[in-house]
Parts: structure tokens; C-alpha cells; sequence
């Protein structure tokens, strides 16, 4: 049975970077196959791990309007471009959501990708969930599968409110999530201390701090994959810690 560790943040925090460094730990540790899902609609995972995409699961659906081939139900004809829409990469692949073309709502293909989840999970030992920006991916359940919920936050009373309420409605809907963790991203220096009580007082499962990384804003400038930092680039070895543990604490 497989392993589901969903990201989930408010914007900018950096949580897709985070998902890729964490693909990159997984791969580092023999933890494979992996499955990555780019479950976000403006997708770009496939940046941080510098794959291009070709097809997505809202373009798949958005060809059922051309008709399904002779011989095929609907739904084999959706399952079958579901697998077709898999990017191959070593030890592991990606799926990305992506969006309908047009103003068309984004509903469809997320529930597309929800329906197909349980299919394409069985195939790999660790799934990568890298949900879009604030709640919405929860109240629609789609994280709803995962073992372990991370949370990433920027280093503000405000980021922390809102990490604090994607935990609570996470544990409101009841969710079956086992864990949940909250990394606090670019940290210069210290964390400042009202931001500390703003954990304590949340109660927060604080997993860990990264510090600010030049290199991560060097490599995004030149389109360079985020997965190829150096080992020793600071962001890498605050990660690989915070990794370390939550695989230990879980048991993965």
C-alpha cells in the first residue's frame, strides 16, 4: 500500500519547491517508485524538477468532446488517457492536473484526478501531492487519502494563522490524515520570537525551519531545475533533516 504526503500552504510560501525537494529526498533514500501529482491548476512542479509536460488531465477531458474511439466506454477511454498522461522520469512520475481550456471551472479535472487516485496510487510506494495554494483542495477532499499533511508557511504571524486553519479544517472534515507538520520556509536567521508563540499558541507540529536559500531565487531565474541544488546548499540540508525525521516519526 502506498504512502500519500500532501503539500498544502497559502501562496508564495514555497511549498511546490518543497515538493520537489522532498521527491529529491525520497529518490536519495531508495523510497521508489514515486508517484508526483501536480494537483494545482496554474501547475508548475514540473518546473522544480525540470520535466516538460505534454498532456494534462483537464486537456485529456476536455478531448471527450471530440467523442470516445469505437469499442471504448467512457470510462476506459478516461482511464486509459489518465495513464497516458503520465510523465516518466527516473524512479519516479508525474501527473500534473492542469485545467480545462477556456474560463472552463477547474472542478472537473480535480475530480477527474480524485476518481483515478486509487488506480494510479496502488502502482507506487510513495505519492507526492502538491496541492494548490490555501484550502480549497481539502474542503474538495481532495487530500483526503493522505497519511501525512505538510503544511508550509512563510515566517509571519499571519502565515502561521493561516497554516493553523488549514490544520483545523483538515481535522474538521475528518480527513483520514494521520500527521500533520508545519515547515516554516525562508527563515532569515532566527525565527522571531511572536512568531514562535504564534506556533505554540496555534499548537502547531513545528517539523522544522529553512533557511533563506540565494540559490533557490538563482536557479528560478535561470529556469534551472530546483531539484539540482548541491547537496550543501543550505535549503537542501535544512530539508533533508525535516525529512529525516518525519520519515522516522512515521515509520516510512
Amino acid at each position: 500500500m502506498s504512502m500519500t504526503i500532501a503539500m498544502a500552504g497559502k501562496g508564495g510560501t514555497g511549498k511546490t519547491t518543497i515538493a520537489g525537494l522532498l521527491i529529491r529526498f525520497l529518490l536519495k533514500k531508495g523510497m521508489v517508485p514515486i508517484l508526483a501529482v501536480d494537483a494545482d491548476a496554474n501547475a508548475n512542479l514540473n518546473e522544480v524538477l525540470g520535466l516538460a509536460v505534454e498532456t494534462t488531465l483537464g486537456e485529456a477531458r476536455e478531448g471527450l468532446k471530440d467523442g470516445v474511439p469505437p469499442g471504448m466506454t467512457r470510462d476506459l477511454y478516461m482511464e486509459y488517457k489518465v495513464h497516458e498522461s503520465l510523465i516518466e522520469s527516473q524512479g519516479y512520475d508525474l501527473i500534473v492536473m492542469g485545467r480545462p481550456e477556456g474560463p472552463g471551472c477547474y472542478c472537473h479535472a480535480n475530480t477527474l484526478l480524485s476518481r483515478y487516485m486509487d488506480t494510479l496510487c496502488g502502482n507506487y510506494r510513495v505519492v507526492v501531492l502538491d496541492n494548490e495554494a490555501g484550502m480549497e483542495h481539502i474542503s474538495r477532499l481532495v487530500a483526503r487519502r493522505a497519511d501525512t499533511l505538510l503544511i508550509v508557511s512563510d515566517p509571519t504571524q499571519r502565515g502561521i494563522l493561516a497554516a493553523k486553519r488549514i490544520r483545523d479544517l483538515a481535522r474538521e472534515l475528518k480527513l483520514n490524515i494521520k500527521k500533520d507538520y508545519v515547515i516554516i520556509n525562508r527563515v532569515n536567521q532566527d525565527l522571531p520570537s511572536a512568531v514562535k508563540d504564534a506556533v505554540d499558541d496555534a499548537k502547531l507540529n513545528l517539523a522544522g525551519c529553512v533557511p533563506e536559500d540565494e540559490l533557490i531565487a538563482l536557479y528560478d531565474a535561470e529556469g534551472r531545475a530546483t531539484t539540482e541544488l548541491p547537496d550543501d546548499a543550505r535549503s537542501v540540508r535544512a530539508l533533508d533533516e525535516i525529512f529525516e525525521t518525519i520519515m522516522t516519526i512515521d515509520d516510512c
